[in-house]
């Protein structure tokens, strides 16, 4: 059977850090490789242009101040560059399957990594190099969703996927509620109106003012990104109401 066209053509795929742990390891090699070789079946199989965005729940996360005398602004600034670490392991591990990849970080460290530049890292993208943006935003008190977001507006990409430990949004969490209900389409009022965990709000309203969708995704199962990129209905969309007319 013919396989279907890709209706995608350039991507932001956001990560969360905790996809890199393991129960006794904070950065388990196991886990990037893992989500290497999902990155490197997607581009053989479709040469899609891919932009990636990861978290540092891994190692650190901002938020772990809150409550306490640390200088939130410095806590953030720490997990900005926990989010280089994750970056750098990810590229070392794509690049080992075949991949050109490039890590674009918000802070300037030019020993290590490129200084992110929007007309740079579109160049990338279209040579087909893998692009790596670490740093967040290069500001404290924004998220990655935030910096995901931001960075998916500013490359033009065509959706962001956000990868989950399960296969979309409910109406109430899943692992805890049996009676949840999965949605496969959400407009970004609904979202907003019935306080759906999809991204901080910062992150969700870019999304909302540009017009960017968000399909929120099982990232256990690696054939649903190709699926998506395919335009099969996998997981949950996040768009305008108006998004299918």
């Amino acid at each position: 059977m013919e396989e279907k066209p890709i209706i995608y053509k350039r991507v932001l795929l956001k990560i969360t850090g905790e996809t890199f742990a393991s129960t006794n390891k904070v950065l388990d090699f196991n886990k990037f490789g893992y989500v290497a070789s999902i990155i490197e079946r997607i581009r053989q199989r479709t040469k899609v242009q891919i932009a990636i965005v990861l978290g540092a729940g891994n190692i650190l996360r901002g938020r772990e101040v809150e409550g306490t005398n640390f200088d939130h602004a410095v806590a953030d600034q720490m997990g900005m560059l926990a989010t280089v670490i994750n970056s750098l392991a990810l590229q070392e591990v794509i690049e080992k399957l075949g991949n050109n990849t490039r890590v674009m970080s918000a802070i300037s460290m030019p020993q290590i990594c490129e200084l992110y530049i929007r007309r740079r890292a579109l160049r990338h993208m279209e040579k087909g190099r893998i692009v790596i943006l670490a740093g967040g935003t290069g500001n404290p008190y924004f998220t990655t969703d935030s910096a995901a977001a931001l960075r998916a507006i500013e490359l033009k990409c065509d959706v962001i996927l956000k990868a989950s430990t399960v296969d979309g949004i409910y109406t109430k969490d899943p692992k805890k509620f049996s009676d949840a209900q999965k949605l496969d389409f959400v407009d970004y009022q609904t979202a907003l109106e019935k306080g759906l965990k999809i991204m901080d709000n910062t992150a969700f309203a870019l999304c909302q003012a540009r017009n960017m969708p968000i399909i929120v995704f099982n990232f256990n199962q690696p054939e649903n990104i190709e699926k998506i990129l395919r335009g099969e209905k996998i997981g949950t969309l996040v768009a305008d109401k108006n998004f299918y007319l």
